[in-house]
């Protein structure tokens, strides 16, 4: 939004009103105001401002376009987490002196700029749930993890869910008992347990000891133990201290 020749600043009468001219078209009433958005970069941030003064359609239009492409450029780092919603928040006090102005009155130098739809009709207001759902997947792989209890590089993270699938034999890690063999099987992102023969080909570790702790010590009765599946969550939390099982190569 290009800003009137000329209008920026300045003051004078047109009709009945005597003050600020809108920056932009030249419109009046105007009112001072400082618009906000903010962009982060993972590593970096911008801080973006506008300043009026704005008519109501110049305003409103302003503060919907920057506080929209905040809303969903605002969240990709840690600090602006917290930044975001606080430039989000300061834009409210601009948004509330714009819209209690009346129309522009007609016959100034430029056209003001159309409003737009406001933001709760704008696919940009989805981006609100960004940070809603990056917490929520920070919670659920807290509760969620493997635990190598020897000097070997850490295991993979898993999900652990004690609910079975009509499509498989998904075992509750509550319900594994010491001696059975269990292997892996879901996508790298969903990960479950299945209790299988020890001979099969397809079993990865073998249960060697078990405890209701979920310190880091539970497996420490166990030396034999190379790893542990630690689950936290549920009324059951357990912790599963496994050995790799070794297949004989033909």
């Amino acid at each position: 939004m290009d800003a009137f020749p000329g209008a920026e600043g300045a003051v004078g009468p047109q009709g009945p009103f005597a003050g600020p001219f809108c920056r932009f078209c030249g419109s009046v009433p105007a009112v001072e105001a400082t618009v906000r958005g903010h962009q982060g970069i993972v590593v970096i941030m911008r801080f973006l401002k506008l300043g009026g003064p704005f008519c109501r359609d110049c305003g409103l239009a302003t503060v919907r376009r920057m506080t929209a492409r905040s809303m969903w450029q605002g969240w990709w780092g840690f600090a602006s987490m917290v930044i975001n919603p606080i430039t989000m928040l300061y834009n409210l006090a601009a948004w509330s002196k714009i819209r209690r102005l009346p129309a522009p009155l007609p016959g100034a130098p430029g056209t003001p700029a159309a409003p737009g739809r406001p933001l709760w009709q704008r696919a940009e207001v989805l981006g609100l749930l960004l940070p809603v759902l990056l917490v929520s997947a920070l919670v659920w792989n807290g509760g969620h993890s493997w635990r190598d209890t020897g000097s070997g590089p850490a295991p993979t993270r898993i999900d652990v869910s004690p609910y079975p699938t009509p499509t498989s034999s998904v075992a509750d890690p509550a319900t594994i008992k010491a001696g059975d063999c269990v292997r892996q099987t879901g996508s790298s992102s969903r990960t479950f347990l299945v209790v299988v023969d020890c001979a099969a080909p397809n079993a990865d570790a073998k249960v060697v000891g078990r405890s209701s702790s979920t310190a880091d010590d539970a497996c420490d009765a166990f030396p034999e133990s190379d790893s542990a599946l630690v689950r936290k969550d549920g009324p059951n939390p357990v912790t599963l201290c496994l050995v790799k099982v070794t297949h004989p190569t033909a």
